[in-house]
């Protein structure tokens, strides 16, 4: 997006010389580099642990959260890949239980980790599993 509206600006800024369309340019390119930064912040600020008895998962820029799910709650894990994630071969792990606020989703995982981490849960949420 910021790059067709940069390229727009540079050829009108070009063709009239105007000062302000220079300011203009300046200002996409701000906003480009800015969304950049925030976009590498919002990746790295993902993650999660697995650890014995639940899994931990952290997401978040301004307002951090930190889901535990325990594997005896889990009733299914998913999959998925979008045509932008399969662009990227990557793929989500989405976790769900009976309480729809404890989902927790992991995305931005290569499809092999992906099938891997399902694979564990679904073996852990299965031996954990209390009643069910």
């Amino acid at each position: 997006m910021e790059i067709l509206l940069l390229g727009g600006v540079v050829a009108v800024w070009a063709a009239t010389a105007n000062r302000l369309l220079g300011l203009g340019v300046i200002a996409v390119l701000a906003i480009g580099i800015w969304r950049a930064f925030v976009i590498v912040r919002a990746v790295a600020a993902w993650g999660y642990a697995e650890r014995d008895h639940d899994l931990l998962v952290r997401h978040g820029l301004l307002v951090r959260r930190l889901s535990i799910v325990p594997y005896a709650r889990m009733q299914f894990v998913d999959v998925t890949a979008g045509p932008l994630e399969r662009l990227f071969d990557l793929a989500t792990v989405q976790l769900h239980t009976a309480a729809a606020a404890t989902d927790a989703k992991v995305p931005g995982l290569p499809p092999a980790e992906a099938a891997r981490l399902r694979d564990r849960l679904t073996a852990l949420g299965e031996d954990r599993a209390e009643g069910l």
